[in-house]
């Protein structure tokens, strides 16, 4: 397995994936712990909306487990969402022929951190993808659950980063139109 150490998130390269923000598993969720998830998938989103970083987004059994929150589905009017039943994205087919190709990093967000997270992260690591896991963009029900996916994950050599830390690596500068926009989402 290929360890990526000391990696930067860069825009022509990345590829953003929601994974599994959905209505009854958020429900399921400390409110406050949910709260920042939503309000930074949203920044991330809006980013890569305005950055042009491509964008997959995922949905665990939608019958069950009911589709994307509108906090986050208003922002993705032109992404429609992968349904799956597999625990890692990679799993489902249709997932895996829409990741593209050329974008070697994946920016993994959503829930939960310690089963669909992880099994995403391992498989695409597998596949010799670099993997960024936002801490502040993920969550699972129990924090220790959270706390021991995200040291794994580590080990495996994904990068865990936060919100405004891959903000500004896609930012790369502070200057121009999209450095105004997007400073306004963190402040």
């Amino acid at each position: 397995m290929q360890a990526f150490f000391n990696q930067k998130a860069t825009i022509g390269l990345s590829q953003l994936v929601l994974v599994d923000v959905q209505t009854k598993l958020a429900a399921a969720m400390s409110a406050d712990a949910m709260a920042e998830v939503v309000k930074n998938c949203g920044i991330l989103v809006q980013a890569a909306n305005m950055l042009n970083v491509p964008l997959l987004l995922t949905e665990q059994y939608p019958k069950g487990l009911g589709h994307t929150i509108p906090a986050i589905s208003v922002l993705l009017t032109h992404v429609q969402p992968v349904e799956k039943i597999t625990f890692s994205c990679l799993a489902a087919p249709i997932f895996k022929r829409q990741l593209t190709r050329d974008h070697s990093q994946i920016i993994l967000t959503g829930m939960e951190a310690h089963i669909c997270i992880l099994q995403t992260a391992l498989d695409l690591i597998a596949a010799g993808k670099q993997v960024f896991v936002v801490e502040d963009a993920v969550i699972s029900r129990n924090p220790a659950n959270k706390a021991n996916a995200l040291a794994r994950l580590r080990d495996v050599g994904c990068t865990v980063t936060n919100t405004e830390s891959l903000l500004f690596e896609w930012l790369g500068v502070a200057e121009g139109d999209a450095f105004k926009a997007l400073a306004k989402l963190i402040r």
